[in-house]
């Protein structure tokens, strides 16, 4: 699929799931306060058919959450991936350069494409990596804002010319337009 087409998929994908609304128990994850970061959590609701996973398979790769479809095989390809970190760089354009710079260190040959994201609940910016070796990833960052302490990234490899790619983008841009951060209390124990 050429540049032009993906990046016209994605802003439609985007621009129509951006107001899709949440409802129910959707937290995904969570995470401990740390020092003066609040603990937290992030909620989105998983796509029809991708089943969520926060304590067994992500811990194993050292993931705050993954989702995937059909059986968990342990590749990376196909994988929504959701990372968290403690608020380091000073801005979410800075955490955006920083991966960047960083990807196209690594793969000379990669090309790299800025992504509008339209999530409604905190400011997010992605970026399209078309690797050297035809593998593409997808990662947007978004920011919850100086007060939550974290920043958080969604991220999902798939392979160049992946017959499933307009359904695995649709899955993911449902996602990153959709969670939400949340300050996390931890559930009273009867």
């Amino acid at each position: 699929m050429s540049v032009r087409r993906l990046l016209a998929l994605i802003l439609l994908v985007s621009c129509t799931f951006a107001a899709a609304a949440q409802t129910g128990d959707d937290m995904l994850a969570h995470g401990a306060r740390d020092g003066d970061a609040p603990a937290w959590a992030i909620a989105v609701a998983s796509p029809p058919g991708w089943t969520r996973d926060c304590c067994m398979y992500a811990k194993a790769i050292g993931v705050d959450a993954v989702l995937y479809q059909g059986e968990w095989t342990g590749k990376p390809e196909r994988v929504m991936v959701l990372n968290t970190w403690s608020r380091k760089l000073a801005t979410l354009a800075d955490e955006v350069a920083a991966d960047r710079k960083q990807y196209l260190q690594r793969d000379a040959r990669g090309k790299a494409t800025d992504l509008r994201i339209d999530n409604p609940h905190m400011p997010c910016a992605g970026v399209l990596y078309q690797g050297g070796d035809r593998i593409d990833d997808v990662v947007v960052f978004c920011d919850p804002g100086q007060a939550s302490g974290i920043r958080l990234s969604w991220s999902m490899s798939f392979a160049d010319g992946d017959a499933a790619q307009k359904a695995l983008l649709e899955a993911f841009m449902q996602v990153a337009t959709n969670a939400r951060y949340e300050r996390y209390v931890e559930p009273k124990k009867h």
